[in-house]
């Protein structure tokens, strides 16, 4: 992929770099031509391959759940139906149990969550080589080396992604935090707690202690979601990778883990949907 004959390690840097947009120092505005480039360009840098592929699977989530509410029937349902109901029911009941403050986002949001991290994660099941050598096919048409085009298919396996619904969801949570509790309950949460003492004076000295470790807990919450939903699939984009070195006997190989990778693909939708659920839910307590 990186070549004629690329090695093992040129082929497997080759499909873990993102195809990067953004401002070179040097070259200007344009795609990164290496991972060194990527790096140059800074924060500001897109991923395209990521932002495409997330927000196409976002489109194609609303439109199916549009088209079935639109097309649902009291009478015998579709197969599509069925499905979209029992999801609704799933995470419907998934909220009841866990959530217990009042908010008509809660249920739809974990809906999406979880419907969006599956369909994300579930590119991962397509053959690694597929799409990386078909965008390099459609780059040669329009002049570019086929070397230089990156092209990564699992947005879950790109950190920014994961660290970007992460940091949405530790915005909801401060937002949840302050409505129920007022900006004074919020910082008094921050810093009167988990020590605290009946003298005035001794709770002062206590204040940057508390603030210190529930501040930690606070910020861990967003890092741990990104980090775990990113690590996971990275892991399992990595072993897909590697085994398509194999040649012989990677289409066995492939099923074997595919079948595997399936059930982490959907426990970590599920796992990213609990939290956080769990974690709005601990947000919008009064205690």
């Amino acid at each position: 992929m990186a070549g004629n004959n690329p090695t093992s390690s040129e082929y497997i840097q080759h499909h873990l770099q993102n195809m990067t947009f953004g401002l070179h120092p040097e070259n200007g505005l344009g795609l990164a031509h290496s991972a060194q480039e990527a790096q140059e360009m800074g924060f500001w840098a897109i991923h395209l391959d990521t932002m495409g592929w997330s927000i196409g699977l976002g489109i194609l989530f609303l439109w199916v759940f549009r088209m079935v509410a639109k097309t649902a029937t009291t009478g015998v349902p579709s197969g599509m139906q069925n499905f979209v109901e029992m999801m609704v029911e799933f995470v419907d009941n998934s909220v009841r149990e866990t959530f217990h403050g009042k908010s008509k986002l809660i249920a739809p949001l974990s809906l999406t969550i979880f419907c969006w991290i599956f369909l994300m994660n579930l590119m991962d099941l397509v053959p690694v080589d597929f799409l990386p050598m078909l965008a390099q096919k459609i780059g040669a048409w329009f002049g570019a080396d086929p070397a230089h085009v990156y092209f990564k298919v699992v947005p879950t396996t790109d950190v920014n992604a994961t660290l970007g619904m992460s940091l949405s969801v530790f915005a909801l949570i401060i937002f949840y935090s302050i409505r129920e509790k007022g900006f004074s309950g919020f910082v008094a949460e921050l810093t009167l707690h988990p020590f605290n003492a009946s003298n005035p004076f001794v709770q002062a000295l206590l204040i940057p202690a508390n603030f210190l470790l529930e501040a930690v807990t606070l910020l861990a919450k967003p890092v741990s979601l990104a980090l775990r939903l990113f690590g996971n699939l990275y892991a399992g984009e990595l072993i897909f990778i590697l085994i398509a070195m194999i040649g012989l006997w990677q289409l066995p190989l492939h099923f074997a883990w595919a079948t595997f990778h399936l059930l982490i693909i959907t426990l970590q939708a599920f796992i990213f949907m609990m939290l956080t659920i769990v974690y709005l839910s601990m947000a919008t307590e009064k205690h």
